[in-house]
């Protein structure tokens, strides 16, 4: 197994578990991640997936040998090994960036090329100092394939092309200043500042958030007219469950949401 995985109640603890690779992305940690986030697609009772790297980083990211081995496979006749390969991990970065739940991405050490990917699609983005944030593809002859459209949703056109074509290496308070990055701490206050977040969507009902990130979603893809009628139609039947109304009575009454309290 290339993952630890901890579940606390609504919080599900995914740590990038390779620390002698500064956690780069193998394969088989692609297709672990993703079986875990299609396990928990549709269940409401996760409010939140926290991605964080063991050893001091976050993610390197891919890892060159699996490449390698994938070069290999194409001269033994899979002409598809090194796209299978790339695309398995933009699948990836699609299933985390279409999560329902709520998804924070702690970034220490190393956040490079898929580590950079997964920071461009988490919800909220936590830059630690010392963080090294960095897409080295185009200087190792390559291309950031399934990275570089969420970069410039992210960052826009302009910053993305500028990061892509240097190399340029951020650290946590640049980060922070692109957009990248939503919140920017030292080491010996992240634990805190993380748990201050997951407070914050403790207060958030779980089927709202997850019909928010998809009309969020929707946009720039689909038109416009489509997406507001659906997402009034979504309004009208979250409006008259019984859970929005236990949270517009515990507004009225000055009380915590039932939600708020689990």
């Amino acid at each position: 197994m290339t993952l630890q995985v901890l579940r606390d109640g609504g919080w599900l603890h995914v740590t990038l578990n390779r620390p002698e690779k500064r956690n780069a992305m193998s394969l088989a940690m692609v297709e672990e991640l993703l079986a875990l986030l299609a396990g928990v697609a549709d269940d409401r009772s996760v409010r939140a997936i926290i991605l964080r790297g063991a050893g001091g980083h976050f993610c390197s990211g891919g890892d060159i040998a699996d490449m390698q081995l994938a070069a290999a496979a194409i001269q033994d006749g899979d002409a598809d090994a090194i796209t299978h390969l790339n695309r398995q991990f933009g699948r990836l970065i699609q299933a985390v960036d279409t999560a329902g739940a709520a998804v924070v991405a702690v970034c220490e050490g190393a956040v490079m090329g898929g580590g950079f990917g997964l920071a461009c699609v988490a919800d909220i983005t936590i830059a630690v100092d010392g963080a090294r944030f960095r897409l080295p593809e185009t200087s190792l002859g390559i291309t950031p394939a399934q990275i570089a459209a969420f970069l410039v949703r992210r960052l826009g056109l302009s910053q993305a092309r500028r990061l892509a074509v240097t190399g340029t290496t951020l650290d946590a308070s640049q980060a922070l200043a692109l957009g990248l990055a939503h919140i920017h701490t030292d080491p010996t206050s992240v634990n805190s500042v993380l748990e201050a977040v997951l407070d914050n969507i403790r207060k958030c009902e779980p089927r709202a958030v997850a019909e928010t990130k998809a009309i969020m979603n929707a946009v720039g893809s689909r038109p416009l007219d489509t997406i507001l009628d659906e997402a009034a139609a979504g309004f009208s039947a979250l409006a008259r469950s019984e859970t929005a109304q236990a949270g517009m009575l515990a507004r009225l009454t000055r009380q915590p949401a039932p939600w708020a309290q689990t």
